[in-house]
């Protein structure tokens, strides 16, 4: 069966791949994709899924930055630390424009927190949670 999980962990080693190297654009994004999949550890991952959730994030990137910007003022984008960073695209990108019949918005919330449990410092799981938290609440309002 394939590992929606695993596919998001796929994303955010290649979005922090291409963010660490300056090479943040789809096109760069799409080649670091195809070569981490290779990898057997990767064997399980829901590679369309992957695919479709790294093209999401590339379009609605700048979108993304902006809501991480509102959400969290005391912290400019570019000094946020790179995982949390790319955590935050995924966690948002899956929050606000996901199917939520596909991926409901608390598992998008946990998915996110999970990621910074597994790759993100001492206080990235508390952080990634407050900006998702505000964002969540904040369009729980409006819909």
């Amino acid at each position: 069966m394939a590992s929606r999980h695993l596919s998001r962990s796929l994303i955010l080693q290649t979005l922090f791949e291409c963010d660490m190297q300056g090479t943040l654009s789809a096109v760069a994004a799409r080649d670091v994709l195809a070569r981490n999949s290779i990898d057997p550890s990767h064997a399980d991952a829901d590679r369309s899924f992957a695919e479709s959730l790294l093209a999401g994030i590339f379009a609605k990137k700048d979108e993304l930055d902006a809501v991480i910007a509102k959400a969290a003022p005391q912290w400019p984008i570019d000094k946020i630390a790179p995982i949390d960073r790319n955590i935050l695209r995924i966690g948002l990108f899956e929050l606000l424009f996901s199917d939520y019949s596909a991926v409901p918005p608390k598992v998008a919330l946990n998915e996110a927190i999970e990621l910074a449990k597994s790759y993100g410092g001492e206080t990235s799981s508390k952080f990634i949670n407050g900006v998702l938290g505000t964002v969540y609440r904040d369009t729980s309002a409006i819909q």
